[in-house]
């Protein structure tokens, strides 16, 4: 019984609800411009950067407007997008992108959480505001065992990437670039590129608002697939996803505010979404968490986790909201993923959770990991608290939860309310953990009060 004159407590989905309101879709010129007019040849041989930069260019001094790919398989370098410019793919269009790393310039840009200069991602734009990439055609990155992925160094994952004892790899120069930021080196002098082997991100805007990725299909990934990087106003829909190299993350919004996510697919080699808002020394010095992201309507497959907070932290993440998911793939570890640690040292909270359909995970429902890579072995306190499930069923999980936290530094306040989890091997892992709640949650069709 409410008392009288006492307020009802406000409901976080009305917070969702208006980060959606607050969603503008951006909106551009009715003027094309058909990159074959600008010497494009859709042959799969020719080398179209300078023709498709050309259409690009034509298309911002008119006032912007949309960059179309024709039916054709056109082969290009790294595609720069500017304000007020829709990159739009025909249904039987294909950006086929070149493995020769020569047709990636240098540009600022994040890796693995920490500002460099690097090669440039497949596809980017810069402080750019009012810029897409839609239409029904795919992004072909044409990674393999023979291109980018064995940069990767020594992997476990369920595709040969390449990568034998003796090759050169990315180690050495991720090392390099780790001690750069713990040093607060200026980003600007942290420059990589050729012999560093970094590989690029497929699509990342960068410091940009008002972006919208729509339709597209995206293949062949180097590296992280969509990689939204300290932007604004974000929307991604109707995304189909696949890429099982290493480091295949589907989507890994950075330092993001106000962004949806939905009606996509994502079956990946990596995290499905992995929200981040930079590492250690580098995401703290920057400071900007990602916050106000909503996830609907999505279908994770195979990955490492299908919806994933973490690793990359430092920034702190708040008001994550995610409904109507379906996650399903006996190659899926975790549905629903937390990770964090000492060195990272995030403030990560507010996640809300319903309608979840989890089909097989290999591990565990839910995971809440501060023993991750560095696990303790760091001076920062990582936080992660108030964490609500609502309406999740799991038919074959081999664990319900697993969640631990570190001496001194509890997960706190998890909640799974009418939840049913069936197909249930192994007991939960509890540790270092406060304030779980259970309310009306079954475990192989019995009705339980506790996890350990």
């Amino acid at each position: 019984m409410m008392l009288r004159g006492a307020a009802a407590a406000p409901d976080p989905w009305d917070h969702a609800a208006a980060v959606l309101r607050g969603l503008r879709t951006p909106r551009f010129p009715a003027r094309s411009f058909d990159i074959r007019k600008f010497g494009a040849v859709g042959d799969g041989a020719t080398l179209n950067s300078a023709a498709i930069a050309r259409a690009v260019a034509a298309c911002v001094a008119a006032g912007g407007g949309r960059v179309l790919v024709p039916p054709g398989r056109f082969l290009t370098g790294a595609v720069h997008l500017a304000s007020d410019v829709e990159l739009h793919l025909d249904r039987a269009a294909t950006l086929l992108f070149s493995t020769n790393p020569a047709d990636y310039p240098l540009v600022f840009t994040r890796w693995e959480g920490i500002e460099l200069i690097n090669y440039s991602p497949l596809v980017y734009a810069y402080k750019a505001r009012n810029v897409a990439v839609t239409g029904q055609g795919t992004l072909d990155g044409q990674a393999s065992a023979s291109a980018w992925w064995s940069w990767k160094g020594p992997w476990r994952g369920t595709v040969d990437h390449g990568w034998r004892e003796g090759m050169p790899d990315q180690r050495p120069a991720r090392a390099r670039l780790f001690d750069l930021a713990e040093r607060n080196v200026p980003p600007e002098k942290r420059v990589f590129g050729d012999g560093a082997y970094l590989r690029p991100a497929f699509v990342q805007p960068y410091l940009c608002e008002n972006v919208l990725i729509e339709g597209v299909r995206l293949r062949g990934a180097p590296f992280w697939q969509l990689h939204p990087v300290l932007c604004r106003n974000v929307i991604v829909r109707n995304v189909d996803i696949m890429g099982h190299g290493p480091n295949n993350d589907g989507c890994d919004p950075e330092s993001v505010g106000g962004m949806v996510i939905e009606n996509c697919t994502f079956d990946t080699g990596d995290d499905c979404i992995a929200i981040n808002s930079g590492r250690n020394a580098d995401g703290r010095r920057v400071a900007r968490p990602s916050e106000d992201i909503v996830i609907r309507n999505c279908r994770m497959r195979e990955g490492h986790g299908g919806i994933t907070v973490g690793s990359q932290i430092s920034g702190g993440v708040r008001r994550i909201f995610a409904e109507h998911c379906i996650l399903d793939s006996p190659n899926l570890d975790y549905a629903i993923r937390f990770k964090n640690n000492a060195l990272r040292g995030g403030l990560l909270e507010h996640f809300y959770y319903r309608d979840i359909s989890v089909g097989h995970v290999a591990k565990a429902a839910i995971a809440c990991d501060f023993n991750y890579e560095e696990g303790a072995n760091g001076r920062f306190v990582p936080r992660l608290r108030d964490i609500v499930v609502e309406r999740l069923h799991a038919r074959h999980a081999n664990r319900v939860l697993d969640s631990q936290g570190l001496p001194g530094a509890p997960v706190t306040g998890i909640t799974l309310r009418d939840c049913r989890f069936d197909g249930v091997r192994a007991p939960s892992i509890v540790r270092n953990t406060e304030g779980l709640v259970l309310d009306n949650v079954s475990v192989n069709g019995a009705t339980v009060r506790t996890l350990v």
